[in-house]
Formats: structure tokens, sequence, C-alpha cells
């Protein structure tokens, strides 16, 4: 059976991608959580990943890092992790690999945090921009392929990847345009990411980098966490 290292469900945007798509799949895998502690986690998450860093796949001997290997991984022994039609699956491979290597603006300025409901201070020009490119490529998705999903009818790899950002749209309350907007309700209204949320939204552990980084773009809504 597979084990999949993951840390925080409610900071951990990398850790999301690969525990979907499983969850998804329904394979069978170990969970293990490790939590972020203060400053470097290099050392502690050494233990089980050679880079010091989440996720990380274990299967039997097998050791496989960053959530983009971890899926090619998963599709070389599992039928469905990529699309089947050829051009749905090359479609769905360059955008997961536009979103695994770029977005930095999005990432940067709203860093994943399951747990707040935030008010940005501003939507820059160049985060406007990333935003304008999400909404051309899903609609671009949605439309070639038929939907409800980005590469089709089914979730595959690619909506693993955009996961992180549903939730990004849902906690700065980002504005998608109609199509793009219904996606993200039918992503969030998934079983496995109802589940992450949940379990997210339990955890009392606080890491003051995550949250100092969340605080400093706007204006805190709402708390959905237990209190520690």
């Amino acid at each position: 059976m597979y084990t999949l290292y993951i840390a925080n469900k409610v900071y951990s945007s990398w850790s999301l991608r690969p525990w979907i798509m499983m969850r998804e799949m329904e394979l069978l895998f170990e969970e293990k959580l490790v939590i972020f502690g203060s400053g470097s986690n290099w050392e502690n998450f050494r233990k089980f990943s050679p880079v010091g860093k989440v996720p990380c796949l274990h299967d039997g001997e097998s050791i496989v890092w960053d959530s983009l290997a971890i899926i090619e991984y998963l599709a070389d022994r599992h039928i469905g992790v990529w699309p089947q039609d050829p051009k749905a699956k090359i479609w769905a491979r360059c955008a997961a690999a536009e979103m695994h290597s770029g977005f930095n603006q999005l990432r940067s300025t709203c860093t994943m945090h399951v747990g707040l409901r935030i008010r940005l201070k501003e939507i820059t020009a160049e985060l406007q921009a990333e935003l304008d490119r999400l909404n051309e490529l899903w609609c671009e998705g949605l439309n070639r392929f038929g939907g409800p999903f980005l590469a089709g009818e089914k979730f595959t790899a690619v909506d693993a990847f955009y996961a992180p950002v549903i939730f990004r749209i849902q906690t700065y309350g980002l504005k998608m345009n109609e199509q793009a907007s219904g996606y993200v309700k039918r992503m969030l209204a998934l079983p496995s990411m109802q589940q992450w949320q949940t379990e997210a939204l339990r955890e009392k552990w606080r890491e003051p980098g995550h949250e100092k980084t969340a605080l400093a773009v706007g204006e805190v809504l709402e708390d959905k966490r237990m209190q520690p």
C-alpha cells in the first residue's frame, strides 16, 4: 500500500495535489501528516523525503518526491490519472505544467490558507493578469472537452493541480467569470475537497510564518478553524 507524507492541510497546497488525486481514484494509501514547525522543516522532513519537502510518496522501496513526479508515478500504474483522449491528455499535461511552474504572483500574494477568509488590500495588475489567464485557461478546457472537469467528464490530474487554486479563490474572494466560477463550485462540492477542508479546519496547529504571510495581504473577515 502507498504511504503519502503531507503537511498541514490548512497550508500545504503541494500536498493537496497527490492527496486529492489518490482520493478521487479511490486508491488505498496511508496518510502521514507531519506538521510544519517554525523556521526550517528540512531536517525533520528529511526523515522521509530526500529533498526535505512534502509531499513524498513511499511505495515499498520506491520513494517519489515532488507533486508532479508523484502524479506521473501513479499514471504509470493506474489508468485514469490523465485523460484517455490524446488531445485532452496533451492539453491537460500542458495546463498542469503551467500551474506547476507558473502563476507566481497568485502563489505569493494568495498563499493557501483554508481556514481564513480574507479581503485583499489590492488586486495588482500582475495578479489580475494571472487571474485573467486562469479564466482563459479554464474556459478553454471546459469548452474544448465538454466539462464538467477541465479535461472532460472525469476528474484527472489537471484538476488535482488546480485544486489548491480553488481554495485560494475561496479564501481571498477572487472574482472569476461565470464559467470559471461554476467550475470552482463543482470542485468545492467534491467529497474529497470537502474532506480536506473539514480536516483542515479541525487542525489546532498554527505556524507563525504561514499565518503572517496570509495576514499581511489583507483584512481577515473570518477564521473558520477550531480554536487552539
